[in-house]
Order: structure tokens, then C-alpha cells, then sequence
């Protein structure tokens, strides 16, 4: 049997906001914006490379979902994005105005250091152990 985490819904207050924010900051692709309805839209994006789950993100319908929106993990980190050079994507990151709140460290998992979304949300951008190992300046 082979099964795989697909994708992940991710809450916002808006489509395109939230597209320009994973496709400008994080360099995601933008891989399908289909319209279901006057209101609804089928938007995923992923990051480059193409491997592990892609987000589907979706616009907060009412004031529960609402409440939600960058509070998937209550306060922690609660998504990790995984790349393959800590230093370069870190430094891109930045430059692109994304908010680390906190500088680098090295655990015995990897290189890592937590960002925040623009809704509040807690990301690792993590260089697993056992890759050339790293810390951007």
C-alpha cells in the first residue's frame, strides 16, 4: 500500500493576498486557481521543487473559520518547510521582507529557524541533519 499527504488546507482572509504572499515571499508556484462559485475558488500552491504535500488555500467563509486563520497550531509551529539549502533560501527569504523571528540555530535535526505569516502563523524553515550544513550570516 503507498499513500501520501496530498495537500493541506490553509485558511485566509483572501485569494489573491494570499497568493502574492506564497508566490512573491516564498517563491511558491502557483499550480491551479479554478473558480467554483462567485465567491469560491480552487487555490493551490506549492513550493519549488514539487515534492511533499501543496496547500490549498482557503478564503475564511464565516466568522469561525475567520477566527482560525493563522491559528493552526495555537501558538506554535505548526508548518515546516524543508529545503535542501538553508543559508540561500534564508537570505532570499529575508530579502523578500519574510519575518524570521528568530536567527538561525542548529539542532541535532538540522538548521532551523521559525517565521511568521502575515496572519499570524508559525513556519520552520528547516535544512535537515545529514545535508552540507550551514548557517546563513
Amino acid at each position: 500500500m503507498s499513500q501520501s499527504l496530498a495537500a493541506v488546507a490553509f485558511l485566509v482572509p483572501d485569494y489573491d493576498d494570499a497568493i502574492a504572499w506564497f508566490r512573491d515571499a516564498l517563491g511558491f508556484a502557483l499550480v491551479e486557481d479554478s473558480a467554483l462559485g462567485p465567491d469560491k475558488r480552487w487555490v493551490v500552491v506549492a513550493p519549488p521543487g514539487g515534492e511533499g504535500a501543496r496547500l490549498v488555500l482557503a478564503k475564511a467563509a464565516n466568522p469561525r473559520q475567520r477566527e482560525a486563520i493563522g491559528a493552526a497550531g495555537g501558538g506554535r509551529v505548526a508548518y515546516f518547510l524543508e529545503t535542501d539549502d538553508f543559508a540561500r533560501d534564508h537570505a532570499a527569504m529575508r530579502a523578500r521582507g519574510v519575518s524570521f523571528l528568530e536567527p538561525p540555530r542548529r539542532e541535532t535535526y538540522g538548521i532551523v529557524a521559525v517565521f511568521a505569516d502575515p496572519w499570524g502563523g508559525r513556519w520552520d524553515l528547516i535544512e535537515p541533519a545529514g545535508r552540507a550544513a550551514r548557517i546563513a550570516s
